[in-house]
């Protein structure tokens, strides 16, 4: 059903609240809720600076602390009690999860147990708890091949070395949770999927409302441009906008699914106003599945840059092709996607320009 965005909702809570999708939701929130309080450590991984970042709506209190720390929790819900939480704390890089496990498994997993532990430690269980995962705990997905669904699991890397991209006699298959089962392939992935079943366990057993949604490839206006696991998106841009030709690696057709910021900050807050929530996690994306070429083009063509160019490199264990059916989230959050591909590297291109010049 659609959101209900009357105030009178108590408080909403927020970790990892200051960053790229928690202050694009802040204005929403906070014209929804009486109190909403955002927790962030400000890594400075995704912020320049430890000053408050002006996108985060200034109805925002910000409480800057770790989610991983049990201290934190005690004194956050010695003062609030949260009707709604939105946990959008997470390490994000799929390649340096490979390097940095310990630091992404304490963040994502160990950062949601402490926040769970504590609410039922201090009987301040809330309502519902919504959780952004991520498209990557479905790995390379399922594939259909002869009419019936498989399970390849990741390409190898001889495959790649001799430039097999695909698999064979096999067409991909978009994202939908009620129909395809999660096979993570990165350290990223396992700790994302972690947080779904430790969420999906603990709220079923204190009564509490699970809200899980599972984004595309998200960019848009706000991303952090010292990141450099923000996405090729805002990559694909920065090359295009001093002059050169953006490289695509494989063949340049890997296909992904690019949702504007707009988009995704619109379907977190219908997930957190929502009358109803689903059982199975809902995937949001933008309507639509992209090449990596044709995203390049568009970008390469608004710079006035020169035509990009496949490279035939490729990075092992990335996923050959993502997209998500988003039929359930409008079904069930009365959400859709509004913007199109041209239409959000429009929004962002202006977005960057603005900031580099």
């Amino acid at each position: 059903m659609p959101a209900d965005n009357t105030r009178g909702n108590n408080t909403c809570l927020v970790t990892g609240g200051a960053g790229f999708i928690g202050s694009a939701i802040s204005g929403a929130l906070a014209d929804a809720f009486d109190n909403v309080v955002a927790v962030d450590n400000l890594h400075p991984q995704v912020h320049a600076t430890t000053d408050r970042p002006d996108s985060l709506d200034g109805r925002v209190r910000l409480v800057v602390a770790d989610v991983a720390e049990a201290q934190t929790w005690d004194e956050l819900l010695s003062e609030v009690a949260p009707d709604v939480v939105v946990h959008l704390a997470a390490e994000t890089g799929t390649g340096q999860s490979l390097s940095e496990s310990t630091r992404h498994s304490r963040v994502n997993v160990v950062g949601t147990t402490q926040m769970l532990d504590a609410f039922h430690r201090t009987g301040k269980l809330p309502r519902r708890i919504v959780l952004t995962s991520s498209r990557a705990v479905y790995g390379e997905g399922a594939w259909r091949r002869d009419g019936e669904l498989f399970y390849p699991g990741p390409r190898s890397r001889s495959m790649l070395e001799r430039g097999v991209w695909d698999f064979h006699d096999s067409s991909p298959t978009a994202m939908d949770a009620s129909l395809v089962e999660p096979r993570p392939a990165s350290v990223y992935a396992a700790t994302k999927l972690a947080q779904e079943q430790l969420l999906t366990l603990w709220a079923d057993a204190h009564g509490v409302q699970p809200a899980i949604v599972r984004l595309q490839n998200v960019y848009g206006p706000g991303q952090s441009l010292n990141n450099p696991y923000t996405g090729i998106v805002s990559l694909f841009c920065r090359i295009a906008k001093r002059g050169d030709s953006i490289p695509l690696y494989e063949d340049g057709e890997v296909r992904r699914d690019f949702v504007l910021i707009d988009d995704v900050a619109s379907a977190v807050v219908a997930a957190t106003l929502s009358d109803e929530v689903w059982e199975h996690p809902l995937d949001i994306g933008s309507g639509e599945v992209q090449t990596i070429a044709t995203a390049a083009a568009v970008i390469a063509e608004r710079y006035g840059a020169p035509e990009p160019h496949v490279t035939g490199q490729f990075r092992h264990g990335d996923v050959r092709h993502a997209w998500a059916d988003v039929a359930r989230a409008r079904q069930v959050l009365g959400w859709s996607p509004r913007y199109d591909l041209r239409a959000g590297i429009d929004r962002l291109g202006a977005w960057i320009d603005e900031q580099l010049d």
